[in-house]
């Protein structure tokens, strides 16, 4: 697993900027464009106060899940990913080993892509799963 994706340079911020390395999310290399996967171990930071992990860190697992598999389909193209919507609901809490998730593309549109996603603990148990739809726009020159 390796928390650098192979998107263009431009489009990856330096690793202490990045919001998957500041939550500790661990996205696994691209097998095939339409599916992502990564994991999350479970620490102190990504936890609410009663102990288990965060309503908002299943979500942004999802987006950043969601973005990164549009991306690496349209950024080729000069087309970007922007997150337009995250349903997540919450199943199962899980406190301790790691969030495992898996987005799946269920639509590759020319203006926007929609993911399924599952997140399980180490036991493989659905804990919470999202739908997220990413919008598809042509880059804007700087």
């Amino acid at each position: 697993m390796t928390n650098v994706s192979n998107e263009p340079e431009r489009r990856r911020p330096a690793r202490a900027d990045s919001f998957i390395e500041l939550i500790g999310l661990e996205v696994d290399d691209l097998v095939e464009v339409g599916v992502r996967t990564a994991r999350l171990p479970v620490v102190p930071g990504v936890c609410q106060p009663m102990g288990i992990v965060h309503g908002g860190v299943y979500a942004a697992i999802a987006e950043s899940l969601a973005s990164h598999g549009t991306g690496r389909g349209v950024l080729a193209e000069g087309r970007v990913p922007l997150g337009m919507s995250n349903n997540t609901s919450f199943l199962r809490p899980v406190s301790q080993g790691s969030v495992h998730g898996e987005a799946t593309a269920i639509h590759r549109g020319r203006t926007s892509w929609v993911w399924d996603v599952q997140m399980r603990d180490d036991e493989g148990r659905l804990c919470a799963t999202s739908r997220v739809t990413i919008a598809v726009r042509d880059e804007q020159p700087r």
